[in-house]
C-alpha cells in the first residue's frame, strides 16, 4: 500500500508528501551477455555510506526512519509498504521510484565483517536454481549481482558494516535497467543503519518498526477492510 511520497513540481521545488516470459539476452544494465557468469562493469566511485548511526551525518536529507534502517526517500519516489495479511505484520518496506522498487533490509553480521560475500554466493545460486540468468561483478561496496527473472530486472549490493550487513535490491523492467543500478546505489549510499547493542544470532533480520502516522494510516485502513467485509 502506498504511504507517502516525494514529487518534483514543475518549478523544481519538491512536496512531501513485483516474473515469468521470454529468454532475455541482456543484462539489467543494458549489457549484452552470452553466458550469466559474464562479469559487471566495475564502478568507479569510493563511497562514505551507509552509514552506521554512530556516524551518521547531520543532514536534512529525507529519510523514513523504520528504527533499524533510516532510508532516504529520493524526489518523484513513493514508499509502500509490504504487510504479512496473515499475521499483520510488517514484511518490507519499498522505496518505489522511477527506474524500479528499491527494497533495503539490516541484518546482524559478525564483528569479523565478510558476510555479504557469503550471502551473495548464496543468493546468486538460488536465483539459478530458479531459472533466472545471473552476472556477477565487482562494485562501489565489492560483489553485485545483476539477474534476469522473466521480464523482470534485478540488481543486488551488499554493504558489510559494525556488526550488521545492509543489502539492497531494485527490481524493475528491463526497459529500466540501465538506470537502475545508479538509483539502488543512491539510496544504500545514503541509509543509516541502527543495529542496536544487544547480542543477536548471525543472520537475524533487523526489526522494522514503522513511523506512528505511517502506523495509523495503516490500522485505519485495516479497520475499514474488516468493517467492509463484516
Amino acid at each position: 500500500m502506498g504511504i507517502f511520497g516525494r514529487k518534483r513540481r514543475a518549478d523544481g521545488a519538491t512536496s512531501r508528501g513485483r516474473h515469468a516470459a521470454p529468454e532475455v539476452d541482456e543484462l539489467p544494465d543494458g549489457e549484452a551477455v552470452e553466458e550469466a557468469d559474464t562479469a559487471l562493469p566495475d564502478s568507479e566511485p569510493e563511497t562514505t555510506g551507509p552509514f552506521d548511526v554512530a556516524d551518521a551525518p547531520e543532514d536534512e536529507s529525507p529519510r523514513i526512519d523504520l528504527g533499524s534502517v533510516r532510508v532516504p526517500v529520493p524526489d518523484g519516489s513513493q514508499v509502500q509498504v509490504e504487510m504479512d495479511q496473515q499475521t499483520q505484520q510488517v514484511r518490507a518496506v519499498h522505496v518505489v521510484t522511477p527506474h524500479g522498487q528499491v527494497t533495503v533490509s539490516a541484518y546482524a553480521a559478525p564483528r569479523s565483517g565478510g558476510l555479504w560475500d557469503e550471502v551473495g554466493v548464496e543468493l546468486a545460486d538460488q536465483l539459478r536454481s530458479d531459472g533466472a540468468k545471473v552476472a556477477t561483478g565487482e562494485g562501489e561496496w565489492g560483489l553485485e549481482l545483476s539477474a534476469v527473472v522473466g521480464e523482470v530486472a534485478l540488481r543486488f549490493v551488499g554493504v558489510d558494516g559494525p556488526r550488521w550487513m545492509l543489502r539492497g535490491v531494485i527490481a524493475g523492467p528491463q526497459s529500466l535497467a540501465a538506470q537502475a543500478p545508479a538509483t539502488l546505489r543512491d539510496i544504500v549510499r545514503d541509509t543509516i543503519v541502527v543495529r542496536g547493542d544487544g547480542p543477536m544470532p548471525v543472520r537475524t533480520p533487523l526489526p522494522i518498526t514503522l513511523p506512528p502516522a505511517v502506523a495509523e494510516h495503516i490500522a485505519q485502513q485495516q479497520a475499514q477492510q474488516q468493517a467492509q467485509q463484516g
